[in-house]
């Protein structure tokens, strides 16, 4: 199974391409780890890579494009893929299946998890981390006993950057100028899956396990 997840940034793509990827015996592969491991390896990818990121640049997608078929193309992913991150716009999504039909190969599945912005703005805004020791919190879902206190050390809780209102609505804006056509794309291609994505996680991954059938 080649599978692309699709869905809003805080959708719980990551949870569950994680929960796919046991569930298949396939590899999950997320296009950050990727670029962590080019970059870490020196590779020459990589290293063209860190010297957009070095810039605050994006890389450009042919360079994205260069380490994930390198990464398909590694034994563990003879039987397949869970692919988290990549493509986010339309041409990635050409490059990539231009990609793959030269290599006699195909996406199986792009799953679409389905969350309103309203919703997602509460769960990533309400999100809350412990810098001392690392505990993860949430304001309504999983709130700390003493407020803004982690209850495993006593440290202050702090809100990453990308979770503040702001950062969350720019993102969700991208998202929707960017990524969400992809919904739309894989639809034409007949391969697409959508879940309710506002139900709890192991209802959602139970949703996507029927979907793929």
């Amino acid at each position: 199974m080649k599978i692309i997840m699709l869905g809003a940034p805080g959708a719980g793509k990551g949870t569950q391409a994680i929960n796919i990827a046991k569930e298949y015996d396939i590899p999950h592969v997320s296009t950050g780890d990727i670029f962590r491991a080019n970059i870490k390896n020196g590779t020459e990818l990589g290293n063209q890579a860190k010297a957009y990121m070095d810039k605050g640049m994006l890389v450009p997608d042919e360079l994205t494009i260069g380490m994930l078929l390198s990464r398909i193309s590694e034994p563990d992913c003879e039987k397949g893929y869970v692919l988290d991150g990549f493509p986010r716009t339309i041409p990635q999504a050409e490059s990539l299946k231009k990609a793959l039909t030269e290599r006699g190969e195909a996406i199986d599945a792009a799953v679409d998890i389905e969350v309103p912005d309203e919703e997602i703005l509460v769960r990533m805004t309400g999100r809350r981390s412990c810098p001392q020791c690392g505990a993860t919190y949430h304001v309504s879902f999983n709130p700390p006993k003493a407020q803004d206190v982690c209850d495993r050390c006593g440290h202050a809780l702090t809100q990453r950057s990308d979770d503040k209102p702001e950062t969350v609505k720019e993102r969700l804006s991208v998202y929707h100028a960017q990524t969400k056509p992809l919904i739309e794309y894989y639809g034409n291609e007949g391969v697409l899956r959508q879940v309710d994505g506002t139900m709890k996680p192991d209802e959602v991954f139970s949703a996507i396990m029927e979907a793929l059938k």
